[in-house]
């Protein structure tokens, strides 16, 4: 069951960093959404290393 959970946690990471990708890669990026984005994946990389 943990494995799962981890999975989920890795794949919602992985999406996170696409959506960064992609805000970094806009012509006017969005300073404020990519903090929020680089704080939301450290949460979930903290949680994966407790695992």
């Amino acid at each position: 069951m943990a494995s799962s959970h981890v999975n989920a946690l890795q794949a919602k990471h992985e999406g996170l960093e696409s959506r960064l990708k992609e805000e970094m890669s806009r012509p006017f990026p969005d300073a404020a959404k990519i903090q929020l984005i680089k704080k939301q994946k450290l949460r979930i990389k903290e949680e994966i290393a407790h695992h």
